[in-house]
């Protein structure tokens, strides 16, 4: 096993995960020339093996990650499994040297997330969260159309669609706020150019859902400065669905701009007409994602997913479920204040002691 080398020109990737999600990241990995697989991890070694066969890839297949990188050459992994393995998988290739790049949520409690950010940095390996979504020419488009009009004060989101995806998502309790709704936060650090302060969220579920857990929620988040990010959705909507990315309104002091998460950008000052904004061609989605992470590994700047900037979007979760089970308002400084206090008892329990000294130098709030 090799750590990544900066500048390589074809780095050896391990792709753990080989369900829906792992076998389009194998795709994208297959139709880059800077990267080759090494090994494919899956806990169904024949699911594993089917994956790389469909791909013609001649890799080993494993069960276990450890094993996976103590045999094959890796610069670096993708972390594809479901939520709850996070941790560990990510865990296990920074403790062996190995930069990880993850689906998102990086992992299912900002506890953890902190855990790991601690390790990523007391160990110098860089962790980050793909979130795909912010890599889009609409948004960017969306996003250049709001600081045109001077910033924005309210924002707000639709999100309705209708997957039936069986597995572990119609089984969890959240899966919505905790599967789907993070992209639509992270969505909003990103036009809003600020970060959440508290958010009161109602979720539930439909009489007509066919998921265990509460498949809808509406919630409003209030941002530094004072704007408002307002969020509705479902994942049980039959009929008139929004695109994956949503469909979204933004109020600023020069105007109003929409966008309908594809490729529709609509803006329009006081007075003025209603424009159509060109939206261009840049890199999207995973592709874009692990574009800028492997830039990060040549020298480049920190990827937009780098775990102590994610963990906020992960963090508006969490207090969004809060703020659904208490049936109050949630301040993130609170959110962060316990998972700090979860997270230093965790290695102090394990004897980490250099990841608990980290833990103390960010007392109580958010990684820096």
């Amino acid at each position: 096993m090799t750590a990544a080398v900066a500048g390589a020109d074809v780095r050896d990737v391990v792709v753990v995960g080989a369900g829906g999600m792992g076998r389009a990241w194998m795709d994208v990995v297959r139709s880059r020339e800077d990267l080759r697989p090494s090994a494919v991890v899956d806990i169904d070694l024949s699911a594993a093996r089917a994956a790389a066969a469909e791909r013609d890839w001649s890799v080993p297949v494993f069960d276990d990650v450890a094993a996976a990188l103590q045999e094959v050459r890796a610069d670096l992994l993708l972390n594809v499994t479901i939520p709850e393995a996070h941790r560990g998988v990510s865990e296990t290739a920074i403790r062996a040297g190995v930069p990880v790049l993850s689906e998102k949520p990086v992992t299912p409690t900002v506890a953890d997330a902190m855990w790991l950010s601690a390790l990523s940095v007391t160990r110098g390996v860089l962790l980050a969260t793909s979130q795909s979504r912010r890599h889009s020419a609409g948004i960017t488009a969306f996003r250049d159309a709001l600081r045109d009009l001077g910033g924005l004060g309210q924002l707000q989101t639709q999100f309705f669609q209708n997957p039936r995806f069986g597995g572990f998502r119609d089984e969890m309790a959240s899966p919505l706020l905790v599967d789907m709704a993070i992209h639509q936060f992270d969505q909003a650090r990103y036009l809003l150019g600020s970060e959440p302060e508290s958010v009161y969220c109602e979720e539930f579920s439909p009489a007509w859902s066919w998921y265990r857990g509460a498949a809808a929620a509406q919630a409003i988040f209030r941002f530094s400065g004072g704007a408002r990010f307002g969020y509705a959705g479902s994942w049980c909507a039959d009929g008139l669905t929004t695109s994956w990315n949503g469909d979204w309104r933004a109020s600023a002091p020069g105007g109003s701009a929409t966008w309908d998460g594809e490729n529709a950008v609509r803006m329009q000052r006081e007075g003025g007409g209603v424009q159509d904004i060109p939206v261009g061609a840049v890199r999207e989605g995973l592709d874009a994602a692990l574009t800028e992470f492997l830039a990060a590994l040549d020298g480049g700047a920190p990827p937009s997913g780098e775990i102590r900037q994610n963990i906020r979007s992960l963090a508006m979760v969490e207090a969004a479920g809060e703020s659904a089970a208490t049936g109050t308002r949630v301040e993130l400084d609170s959110v962060f204040a316990r998972a700090g206090v979860s997270a230093l008892a965790d290695a102090q329990a394990a004897g980490e002691t250099e990841i608990a000294d980290q833990l103390r130098t960010w007392a109580g709030g958010p990684p820096r």
